[in-house]
């Protein structure tokens, strides 16, 4: 009787765990890169190993949804303080955004230095980025760009979008990375 008790204790402890990690699909990996962060400082993604972060694409000088994307960023940055995300803010503008422009837009917004990267680059860099590993459009000088906020897991794995126009977005993505942080 003691060994079946044991059993089911160790069965029930087994499903406790798992049911406390996070059921998000596997989108794909984000292949290493190396760009330039607003500090000036080279940036190389194998910084971002083993952390959970989240990324999106933006520009400094951008008259539409940039700014409220950027203000929400900043809103999983408070949200998730302390518990070790990573932030990532890619430009689609690298003609313009310099890393002082970078440094200036990072400033206005509260970004924390350490937690939260604003990254130019060449133009053909961040286009593959923005295409080909994040399939979320591409930078060509139109300055056209996703509204998706992206989170990646410890293994640099994309685990899910989020439409920030959506009204729950940010709270699925904090609580999402939350989740990610835990497990």
């Amino acid at each position: 009787m003691v060994f079946w008790r044991s059993i089911a204790s160790l069965a029930l402890l087994t499903l406790a765990g798992c049911a406390s990690k996070p059921d998000l699909p596997m989108l794909g990996p984000i292949a290493p890169f190396k760009l330039t962060e607003h500090t000036g400082a080279a940036f190389d993604s194998s910084g971002l190993n083993g952390k959970v972060w989240v990324a999106d694409f933006m520009f400094t000088t951008c008259p539409g949804p940039c700014p409220r994307m950027t203000s929400q960023m900043h809103q999983v940055q408070m949200a998730l303080e302390g518990q070790g995300i990573q932030l990532v803010s890619f430009t689609v503008d690298p003609d313009h955004d310099t890393p002082e422009a970078l440094a200036a837009y990072a400033q206005k917004f509260k970004a924390s230095p350490g937690v939260w990267h604003f990254l130019t680059g060449a133009k053909a860099d961040l286009n593959h980025m923005a295409k080909d590993v994040f399939k979320l459009g591409v930078v060509d000088g139109s300055l056209e760009h996703s509204t998706r906020f992206v989170l990646i897991d410890r293994s640099g794995q994309m685990r899910g979008y989020y439409l920030t126009s959506e009204p729950d977005a940010i709270a699925r993505l904090i609580a999402d990375a939350r989740a990610l942080l835990d497990s």
